[in-house]
């Protein structure tokens, strides 16, 4: 998946325009937020965070706990095949679970193949030895490396029954765990197979569904389609439906809950480059006053942060190679940002990385 593909700017115009009534509206008023239910796990406030391979790791995941806001934490997709094959080679776990072991909960393990006994073998033992608060399977994702190359992800969106095969089998081996499903509106505009796949997913024991609203075939480019949250919501008899797409502020997260008939937001792109997006979210569902964006020295010391937690998790190369991706989705927009981004991607260590950040914000300060 490219990263140009995944920061497409596209902005939807039906939810702007409920943004732009939500932003307007008597004091920014936002609808109450209610928990969602989960199995027997309750998540409050209805504020979900995509899982994003490459993004998403246990660096991440504690500035955004640390921010406050988000009801649902997630980790990166982990391969079924992959954990197996690990674990027989070196007796050890992926990468993508780092830190999940003692991390607080809730949060969701996020996993996906295409075989049964595979899914559910590693549902089994992720449950078992991490105890996570929820397992979530991939049938959203649309990069060729997990669709074309091993029918897998958003390619199974074609065959509603293999889905309710690969899920009732790890809801059987997941149990008393919920397991959820992230999906898409369908493999292509002309096959959206959404509603269907949402009535499978319940009858096989899903306790909650996440749908992007694009199809595989759009990638992330275009507009999400939340007009069809509605067909999907008519399906569904018992468990909540969570809507995903295009939500990149406070106020989009409030009017999509407001317009559609979703019981919850999953934010996933905007959150990488505004991570106190969550925190603003929540207050103005829970009635508060929205915090303000974070000033530039603010936002340094973020980026610092996190910062700090990668070379924890990670070797030196691959601590700079993430830094560099997260400092150049932090700078999106602001004067100087073309400039910044090209010395973060020459610096090849650490300390170098950093000057070019402090450099940035430095002047960033004297300009507000």
């Amino acid at each position: 998946m490219s990263e140009s593909s995944l920061f497409s700017l596209d902005q939807p115009p039906t939810i702007r325009n409920a943004a732009e009534h939500e932003r307007g509206s008597s004091g920014g008023t936002a609808p109450a937020a209610r928990s969602v239910r989960l199995g027997g796990v309750t998540i409050f406030p209805p504020l979900f965070q995509a899982p994003m391979a490459g993004y998403t790791n246990y660096a991440f995941r504690r500035l955004l706990r640390e921010l406050g806001g988000v009801g649902l934490l997630c980790t990166e997709m982990v391969s079924a095949r992959g954990f197996l094959e690990i674990d027989a080679r070196k007796q050890s776990y992926p990468e993508r679970l780092w830190g999940v072991r003692d991390e607080p909960r809730p949060l969701a393990v996020q996993i996906w193949d295409n075989e049964p006994g595979k899914l559910g073998e590693v549902a089994a033992r992720i449950v078992e030895e991490f105890r996570p608060s929820s397992l979530d399977i991939n049938f959203g994702c649309p990069a060729e490396e997990i669709t074309h190359r091993v029918s897998c992800g958003a390619f199974l969106l074609q065959f509603p029954d293999k889905v309710g095969e690969l899920t009732a089998e790890v809801v059987r081996r997941a149990a008393p765990v919920p397991v959820t499903a992230k999906i898409r509106l369908g493999w292509t505009d002309s096959a959206i197979t959404a509603p269907e796949t949402a009535a499978v997913l319940e009858q096989a024991g899903a306790a909650a569904v996440f749908v992007h609203a694009r199809t595989a075939q759009q990638k992330y480019r275009g507009t999400a389609d939340w007009d069809r949250m509605a067909e999907i919501k008519a399906r569904l008899r018992r468990i909540p439906l969570i809507g995903n797409g295009d939500i990149r502020t406070w106020e989009e997260a409030a009017a999509a809950l407001r317009r559609f008939p979703v019981d919850g937001v999953m934010i996933g792109r905007a959150a990488i480059s505004r991570p106190w997006l969550f925190a603003q979210a929540s207050a103005a569902l829970a009635g508060r006053p929205v915090p303000a964006e974070p000033s530039p020295e603010e936002q340094r010391e973020l980026l610092l942060d996190l910062c700090r937690s990668l070379t924890e998790q990670f070797d030196a190369h691959r601590a700079v190679i993430l830094m560099r991706k997260y400092v150049c989705r932090f700078c999106l927009g602001r004067p100087g940002a073309k400039l910044l981004r090209t010395h973060v991607s020459a610096a090849s260590d650490m300390k170098t990385l950093i000057r070019a950040v402090d450099a940035f914000y430095s002047a960033a300060d004297k300009t507000e």
